[in-house]
């Protein structure tokens, strides 16, 4: 800041200074158009006209927030308020997050850049952003309260900063934070390398883990709920309506995963073998890295691996508790596996004609049967593959690779054809003898050859 002595020196160079400085205001009052979208699925992003290049993220049934230039700066709109999620076919949820969905867009940017995010709160109470795991100055960590004072309904504030880092960030309220994020409000932030050659990929995925306790018939998540969630979301979507994630053969693919949720999340990817290069505190070094297969994700932290798309296929994508791939769970069912409910079937069949009974051989047959079920929600195991009933719900999706897939091509290719010889096929020969045991003492298998018995 000049004084007056300063001032009256610097000549015509303080004119051009106190002109850009009103130019500057003049700019502060237009704010950027506040894009929003209520389509649940994946938007695939262009690659940026204006600003730093780089090859943009695409967020699993989500889209990235548009920007302008405002000099050297790069300005977002992000409106919080309520939304209405299509969660999956035939159930839409009542929630709150920003621009018209949740999870919000997600911000897209590059190390080294200034940004400059408006954030405007259309909520009936009072909200905050924070930036999680960017590096910023304290006034704009964006805890309510503590950084600054909570954005009140109705108003607008300003987030600025610089990028110091390449990664991959999110963001969320710290103001009533338990109510907030339960209803859904949350996002990624990317930044991309100032170094376009810093670890290319040519397919980039981003989703967030998110949980909610929904009732069936319901719209409204229990926001008080702290451990028995019943919809397990990648992005706010379950399966079966989560998009896949196709690449092209011979692709090398990031996939980033950031957890919301009140617990930890082992994701899974059946196919391949995959090195995770990036935490949301930074870039992992190469002699750091090993071989996966799953990736347990903390609460509050996000995990980005990476592999090279070579073998074809549709391949799982998942978490691996299995009460995660499941939707609209009744966790007080009675487990009546090897049950007789034949008596118990005639009588409820003189008050209910074709009532079914099931469970007592698992429950599989839930996934198989059309069964009537309240309005807004779907079944707990449905979606269906090429070879009947896939038995999944919640977090699952399936990443599809095929060859010939051109650039720029996130289309769903349809499901897989397995060559000859090379699927699962019934055999109706004669079978080799097979072992068994009961003992549960440790029994040593004899050298060439097997205990039988």
């Amino acid at each position: 800041m000049m004084n007056r002595r300063q001032l009256l020196g610097a000549g015509i160079g303080a004119g051009a200074t106190l002109a850009s400085a009103a130019m500057a205001q003049t700019r502060f009052r237009d704010l950027p158009e506040a894009a929003s979208t209520e389509s649940p699925y994946t938007q695939v992003p262009e690659r940026p006209g204006v600003g730093p290049d780089y090859n943009p993220v695409v967020t699993l049934n989500g889209w990235s927030l548009p920007f302008r230039m405002n000099g050297n700066v790069k300005e977002f709109h992000l409106v919080a308020e309520p939304v209405e999620r299509i969660m999956a076919d035939g159930m839409i949820a009542r929630l709150w997050g920003y621009n018209g969905q949740s999870t919000g867009p997600t911000i897209e940017a590059v190390e080294g850049e200034r940004v400059r995010i408006y954030v405007t709160n259309r909520l009936p109470e009072h909200t905050s952003v924070h930036w999680h795991g960017l590096i910023l100055p304290s006034g704009m960590d964006g805890v309510g309260g503590l950084s600054h004072p909570g954005i009140p309904p109705g108003k607008t504030f300003v987030y600025e900063f610089d990028l110091t880092k390449s990664g991959t960030f999110m963001y969320h309220p710290h103001a009533d934070e338990m109510v907030q994020m339960a209803m859904g409000m949350m996002g990624l932030f990317i930044v991309h390398p100032r170094d376009p050659e810093f670890m290319p990929v040519d397919r980039d995925f981003a989703f967030l883990l998110a949980a909610y306790d929904i009732d069936p018939g319901t719209y409204i998540p229990r926001v008080a709920e702290m451990t028995d969630f019943n919809l397990w979301t990648f992005n706010s979507r379950i399966f079966p309506d989560i998009d896949p994630l196709v690449a092209a053969k011979g692709d090398r693919v990031r996939v980033r995963v950031g957890n919301l949720t009140m617990t930890n999340h082992p994701v899974h990817m059946h196919g391949y073998d995959f090195e995770v290069t990036c935490t949301d505190g930074g870039w992992v070094r190469p002699e750091a890295r090993w071989p996966e297969v799953t990736i347990d994700i903390p609460v509050g932290a996000m995990r980005a691996y990476e592999f090279d798309a070579v073998h074809e296929g549709d391949w799982a994508l998942h978490c691996h508790k299995s009460h995660h791939t499941m939707n609209a769970m009744g966790h007080e069912l009675p487990t009546v596996i090897g049950a007789d409910k034949r008596r118990l079937t005639e009588m409820v069949r003189r008050q209910q004609p074709g009532y079914m009974p099931m469970g007592t051989a698992g429950m599989a047959d839930m996934g198989e049967m059309s069964m009537e079920i309240p309005e807004n929600t779907i079944p707990m195991m449905t979606g269906w593959g090429p070879h009947g009933p896939l038995e999944m719900g919640g977090m699952f999706t399936v990443m599809k690779v095929r060859e010939g897939i051109e650039a720029g091509d996130y289309s769903d290719p349809g499901w897989y054809e397995n060559p000859p010889g090379t699927q699962a096929y019934e055999w109706t020969g004669e079978l080799p003898d097979h072992a068994s045991n009961t003992s549960p003492k440790t029994l040593l298998t004899p050298r060439g050859g097997v205990r039988l018995g």
